[in-house]
């Protein structure tokens, strides 16, 4: 388990019920540990009750009596059901003095004390939980946020983080190797008064105290798993975002999701955690991660609405300089954290309209005194938006037109960009906006998407797969209803590149001419910047090493890779790790079925048993196509140095044949398995037996070939051995569970599985809990560039669907 320190929130929904708190004390029994933080809001609707109470008190004093007996046998209830003996005893009594001070508030009540009577409802949750986790023999314990969080009064109190910083520090010092569960939602001015943190202010105050604390994660669980593609009330298909870069999350925010709160952001973007949003119902139902990553965008990712918007109005007086005016406006509100939904200009009336929501709209029109703008100021009613949101969906052509296209005949007050590029704003006069945000949700992420393809190498494989393609593309793109564009072919040196494709009938012919030399990383950073595509897909069908050592890059730069490149995949584990790192952080794709049995399906059949909950136990087979193909000929009639001259001229073995003798592939490939069945392996901890002799490995190929009877006779004697004792040899592959390797020459009988294959076919034999006593076999091709080029092709049949 991580054990850096994190901190989980949970909302009043997340602790609604008896039900709702013991599934709470479970996620932090499994998704935390002893020094982790816990901010929680008030249980259910206590909040509300506690406002129905205060509003109540001052005109009908029985209604106001019925509201806080209802409240306090709703909070005595849970601690009945929760608790026992000491604790429940404890809890009681103190609920009980809290209720009695209540009941016997006088009218009227100052801000801060209306404020500190709001706050009862986190105390409450605070102190029930951490009873709760210690009753789980969870070392729990509950604190007062107002201890150390410290704001001044305001529209939006920001917590004061010098003063703080030193305060929650002791705090975390005193409970050392507790869980402690914090009240969100309050702080403290300096003059003692309790302050509210307005609207989200129990995940504002989450983020804040997690930034406060230098904690790893912020995980805010609620009802829903996270950030959706639109409201799934709305939308049957909405899909939930595993990842959402920080800038789109503090747009969205901006626009009011109620999912995420701008503020909720603020302490996230000023320091080093992350944030994840979670279903405290559903704990593994998925969830979505807000970090700062690089990956760019290409549009839109999310439709938001809102049904009620108001609309001010400033109309400045004739003469005025009104572009001096509106920055003028513009900037006082920035500064004091009410930017608008939206605004337009109406330059030659001289006016400005900004779009708010109901709860914002009254600090406005304050702030807009307080400035003593000269301008005619009107609230407007009847307003609702409707938004796209996404990094780099103001220049993706095909979102703005469909965004346009879907709103043209909907009552359309005014359209908005916003300045970051990240969304696209309709204000409506008020309309019903569930269809519409079905229909364009629909428009945007189900119409027909364009899918760029750059292949890295244009050798055997590259030449092969481009064949495969010709006669593929029209039969995907109808499957798919995509199109597929070959846009760039790139080699070591020199790359084609044109963003309106490039023609695949010719494109190997016409490379030499048109392909351009091309420094370091150029290649990337133009892939990158491609407009108009939804989804870029580099196919890597080399065996370059330096093109490996880009794959991070490659995945931050938002790009999906296909692989039958086996370095990365075999390298040492914290390179490994990294790549799949930055592909998970990102949200993209890297698929490598074509590294190990060429088109066979091992990849694939490995991972997929491990996933359904079998436990792979062992692997073995012949791994090697060419290996395959030699050691089927080698029966002592043609001594094994003339079949490896064989073999190369027929094209079956790598430009140098020791690539394929050193034994370096077949391990490669193992590893690669092994990781895949769940196995921690290093490279370097499997034994491998090269049949290339010390004397014949730095050699140039002409040498190696000419002494190449050094291989006979090292052979020559095993292959006796093994006739005597009429078995044949073969190169095998094998892992066991505990990670223990090998690759090397065994005599095997002439009935044994691996003994018995076609020339140049591979064989994987998978043992596991579910295949004990009958190993799972797959066999067939594994060399040749068609059926590698097939895997290519597989991949990304199997990559598109995921779009």
């Amino acid at each position: 388990m991580n054990t850096k320190r994190q901190l989980h929130k949970f909302g009043g929904s997340s602790l609604a019920d008896p039900e709702c708190y013991r599934r709470v004390a479970a996620i932090l029994r499994d998704y935390s540990h002893c020094e982790d933080l816990v901010v929680v809001s008030a249980a259910g609707k206590t909040t509300n009750r506690l406002i129905q109470f205060l509003d109540a008190l001052s005109k009908d004093g029985r209604l106001a009596h019925e509201h806080l007996h209802q409240l306090r046998q709703f909070q005595l209830s849970l601690v009945d059901e929760l608790l026992k003996d000491e604790e429940a005893t404890a809890l009681s009594e103190s609920m009980s003095k809290d209720f009695t001070q209540l009941g016997e508030l006088t009218l009227p009540l100052s801000e801060a004390e209306r404020a500190a009577v709001l706050g009862h409802g986190e105390v409450w949750s605070s102190r029930l939980l951490a009873a709760l986790l210690r009753q789980s023999d969870l070392a729990a314990v509950a604190q007062d946020a107002r201890a150390f969080l410290r704001a001044e009064p305001g529209t939006q109190p920001e917590v004061d983080r010098a003063q703080s910083y030193p305060l929650i520090k002791e705090m975390l010092a005193q409970h050392q190797h507790h869980r402690v569960v914090i009240t969100g939602f309050m702080a403290q001015s300096t003059q003692g008064d309790t302050v509210l943190l307005g609207r989200n202010g129990s995940d504002y105050s989450a983020t804040v105290i997690g930034a406060l604390a230098e904690v790893d994660i912020v995980t805010i669980w609620s009802d829903v798993a996270g950030v959706y593609s639109a409201d799934p009330r709305l939308v049957n298909d909405a899909c939930l975002l595993p990842l959402l870069r920080l800038d789109e999350a503090s747009e969205l925010a901006r626009l009011a999701a109620p999912v995420l709160h701008s503020r909720t952001l603020q302490p996230v973007a000023q320091s080093a955690m992350d944030l994840s949003l979670r279903c405290s119902y559903q704990p593994e139902s998925g969830s979505t991660r807000i970090e700062r990553v690089l990956v760019s965008g290409r549009g839109a990712k999310i439709i938001t609405s809102l049904d009620e918007v108001l609309l001010i109005e400033l109309s400045f007086a004739s003469g005025h300089d009104f572009e001096r005016a509106k920055e003028q406006v513009l900037s006082s509100l920035y500064r004091a954290q009410l930017e608008p939904l939206a605004f337009e200009a109406q330059s030659d009336q001289a006016r400005l309209r900004l779009a708010y929501t109901t709860e914002i709209a009254s600090g406005v029109l304050e702030q807009l005194q307080d400035s003593a703008v000269t301008a005619e100021i009107r609230l407007k009613e009847g307003y609702s938006m409707l938004a796209a949101v996404g990094a780099g969906v103001t220049k993706n052509a095909n979102h703005c037109f469909g965004f346009y296209q879907q709103l043209k005949n909907a009552p359309t007050e005014f359209f908005f960009e916003s300045e970051s590029g990240l969304s696209l704003v309709a204000l409506l006069r008020t309309t019903e906006l569930s269809g519409l945000v079905k229909s364009l949700h629909t428009q945007l992420f189900q119409a027909h998407k364009r899918v760029a393809i750059a292949l890295c190498g244009k050798g055997n494989i590259g030449s092969s797969w481009l064949e495969l393609f010709k006669r593929q593309k029209s039969e995907i793109e109808k499957r798919r209803g995509m199109s597929f564009d070959l846009v760039a072919i790139v080699d070591s040196q020199k790359l084609w590149l044109d963003p309106n494709g490039l023609d695949e009938q010719t494109a190997l012919d016409r490379y030499s001419d048109e392909a351009v030399a091309y420094q370091g990383d150029e290649w990337l950073s133009q892939l990158a910047s491609l407009q108009g595509y939804d989804e870029v897909v580099v196919l890597d069908v080399t065996a370059s090493k330096a093109l490996s050592e880009r794959y991070i890059d490659i995945a931050e730069s938002g790009m999906h890779l296909i692989s039958a490149n086996k370095v990365a995949g075999s390298a040492p584990s914290d390179i490994y790790h990294a790549v799949q790192d930055a592909f998970a952080k990102t949200g993209r794709q890297w698929l490598y079925n074509a590294t190990v049995g060429a088109g066979l399906p091992i990849n694939h059949t490995v991972r997929d048993l491990k996933e359904s909950g079998d436990e792979i136990t062992a692997l073995s087979g012949i791994f090697s196509g060419t290996l395959s193909w030699l050691f089927q000929q080698f029966d002592g009639s043609v001594p094994f140095s003339e079949l490896v001259d064989l073999a190369w001229q027929q094209g079956l073995t790598e430009p140098d044949p020791r690539l394929d003798l050193d034994g370096s592939d077949v391990m490669r490939k193992l590893v690669i398995l092994a990781r895949e069945s769940g196995v921690n392996i290093e490279p370097t901890s499997v034994t491998v037996e090269s049949l290339v002799p010390a004397e014949l490995k730095h050699l140039s190929l002409d040498e190696f070939f000419d002494q190449a009877a050094l291989l006979s006779e090292q052979l020559q004697e095993r292959l006796d051995k093994a006739k005597r004792e009429d078995k044949v040899l073969r190169y095998v592959a094998r892992l066991d569970k505990y990670g223990k390797a090998r690759v090397g020459i065994e005599a095997l009988s002439k009935e044994h599985a691996l003994a018995n294959l076609l020339p140049c076919d591979n064989i994987f034999a998978i043992e596991s809990a579910w295949y004990k006593d009958n190993p799972l076999v797959i066999r067939g091709p594994g060399a040749g560039r068609e059926v590698t080029a097939g895997a290519i092709q597989s991949d990304l049949n199997l990559l598109s669907s995921l779009f």
